[in-house]
């Protein structure tokens, strides 16, 4: 089994930047994709951005330029920086760790991004 422990959400104004952290813990396979998912007040779940365990990466088109997604493989750490904040970024933000080898994902219990205009 795998946990997943996120940190780093928060209340920023438009225009600010917050940081967030998720590490993994338990079972984890040597190679898999970690990322970011967020769910806004009435809106499903999409994806933000993801990163392999080779560092190849992927985002949604509404955070290119402004959200960039990192990881330190020994840590069995992915990060979230998130620049230009705008309102419409408030959700939840939810952790994800997929298995290729079990084909599972995990998920995070998710950390609160609320941006103020």
């Amino acid at each position: 089994q795998v946990q997943l422990v996120e940190s780093g959400g928060g209340l920023v104004q438009a225009g600010g930047s917050l940081r967030l952290s998720c590490a993994a813990s338990g079972r984890i396979f040597s190679i898999n994709v970690m990322g970011w998912y967020r769910q806004g007040p009435g809106k499903q779940r999409e994806l933000v951005a993801s990163i392999t365990t080779g560092g190849l990466t992927n985002y949604a088109d509404s955070v290119k330029g402004r959200f960039t997604i990192s990881r330190d493989n020994p840590k069995n750490t992915v990060y979230l920086q998130m620049n230009s904040l705008k309102p419409e970024d408030t959700a939840v933000y939810y952790c994800h760790l997929f298995d290729p080898s079990t084909a599972v994902g995990s998920w995070g219990q998710g950390t609160q991004v609320t941006v103020s205009s």
